[in-house]
């Protein structure tokens, strides 16, 4: 039983911590820049996170608009401006902005280029 207590408050303090999140951003930027150093540039964007938010100045993300359509277009390969919610569930992940047991409700609405943009605006600026 203390185990299981002892897990929940684990799990408790990472969700409130956003440690998953940051986690899999970290990750995420190391496999998109494969730095030559990867601890000091780990070391470096975790200062220039703490920098953003003791200043309230927006964090620069690897990701720009550019970098968002061209992912949005490798997953419709058929150009229909749509994706599927798996599609756009799974891109979430890849990018460090949804973690496993974040549980994205599909409304049945399809994904436009727009919605997944805003959608991965609105989870970096999270971070």
């Amino acid at each position: 039983m203390e185990t299981s207590s002892r897990e929940l408050q684990a799990s408790e303090y990472l969700e409130k911590h956003q440690i998953k999140e940051l986690v899999s951003y970290l990750t995420s930027a190391l496999l998109f820049f494969r730095p030559e150093k990867p601890r000091e540039y780990l070391i470096s964007l975790l200062e220039r996170l703490r920098i953003a938010k003791v200043t309230g100045v927006a964090f620069p993300f690897f990701m720009d608009n550019s970098n968002i359509v061209a992912m949005f277009e490798m997953m419709d390969s058929s150009g229909r401006g749509t994706i599927s919610f798996v599609q756009y569930k799974e891109a979430l992940k890849t990018l460090g902005l949804c973690t496993e047991d974040e549980d994205l409700q599909d409304d049945g609405h399809i994904i436009t280029l727009d919605k997944f943009k805003e959608e991965v605006n609105k989870r970096m600026k999270e971070i």
